[in-house]
């Protein structure tokens, strides 16, 4: 079927790991295309956390709408249940005004839950929550890697010990439902989209120099004021570090910092640890989607013509001709 034929309309999708390029990529469709772009990471939906989250800035934000970014308070938690609910009105309401929706970023969990729906498990449990995390602190999350292992081996196989949330959502489940998560997984029959979705994802061909990018990154992060921003946030909000905002990569060690824990050489060398690691996952996500996604497009995000040739894949997928025309 012909992009014209076909009875859906299009929404793009950009995806690849942290400093893989993604916004100037973004922006370059956007001054190319009648695009509004929805966000698709789970940090920039918090306000306030500007500089540890890359944040675009309010120049960028300018070339285009720009949706669920600054939308919760870091007091709050925000999920990928919210997160499509929001991107599938958002879809619409942008097709109604004529436009094309992109969803960019790289929260792979996001991308995971819009392409094949929501799984019909139980709503979060605060109390339950605030149980584990008590837990956690007497005993450490190994220990309760080590639980989840037992209730549930093909779940705790997934994670590493020290991956708090996910274990601490994983044990949630399992206590709320009495089940492994695998059986808990049934998708809902109402998890329509109003797009076709046409993915477009940065890959390095290198790791080493997006490593590097990624150490650069964090000490502009850290010379822009980072720490600064975090010693606000923690005065103006009722925070601690178990809450899904402060466990974003490099809040976390900035906080271990704060407290004293570590020095500034260890929240550096840390928080670039960190960030490599989120973005190992990352490409291990889009691995799996390149595998499983018919017409998925990878690119090497590190030629040098990388936002033109975003460009012209977004117009392959579309169907169109070339750019719009400028005044």
């Amino acid at each position: 079927m012909t992009a014209a034929a076909h009875p859906l309309p299009p929404a793009l999708l950009l995806l690849g790991p942290t400093a893989s390029g993604k916004t100037a990529s973004a922006l370059a469709l956007a001054q190319a295309l009648p695009i509004e772009i929805i966000s698709v990471d789970s940090a920039l939906v918090y306000r306030d956390m500007d500089i540890g989250t890359a944040k675009p800035t309010r120049v960028e934000r300018a070339v285009c709408p720009h949706h669920l970014i600054d939308i919760v308070s870091p007091e709050e938690s925000y999920s990928a249940a919210r997160f499509r609910a929001d991107a599938v009105r958002l879809m619409g309401e942008i097709v109604a005004r004529g436009n094309v929706p992109l969803l960019a970023g790289g929260t792979m969990l996001y991308f995971k839950a819009l392409r094949d729906g929501l799984s019909d498990l139980p709503a979060a449990a605060p109390a339950l929550r605030r149980a584990i995390d008590e837990e956690a602190a007497a005993r450490g999350w190994p220990a309760l890697h080590a639980e989840l292992a037992r209730l549930d081996p093909d779940a705790a196989a997934r994670l590493e010990p020290g991956d708090a949330q996910r274990i601490q959502r994983a044990l949630e489940i399992v206590r709320l439902t009495g089940r492994p998560l695998a059986e808990s997984y049934a998708k809902k029959e109402d998890d329509a989209l109003p797009c076709r979705l046409l993915p477009i994802a940065l890959a390095p061909s290198e790791r080493s120099v997006l490593h590097a990018r990624i150490a650069e990154r964090f000490d502009a992060m850290l010379h822009g004021g980072f720490v600064d921003e975090l010693r606000q946030l923690r005065a103006r909000y009722r925070l601690d570090p178990a809450m899904p905002s402060m466990r974003c990569v490099g809040y976390r060690q900035a906080w271990s910092y704060l407290d004293g824990d570590i020095g500034y050489d260890e929240l550096r060398f840390t928080g670039i640890a960190a960030t490599r690691q989120l973005a190992k996952r990352q490409l291990t996500w889009q691995r799996q989607f390149r595998e499983t996604w018919p017409g998925f497009v990878e690119l090497d995000c590190l030629r040098p013509d990388l936002p033109e040739a975003v460009l012209q894949a977004a117009l392959r997928l579309l169907g169109t001709p070339g750019p719009r025309s400028t005044p």
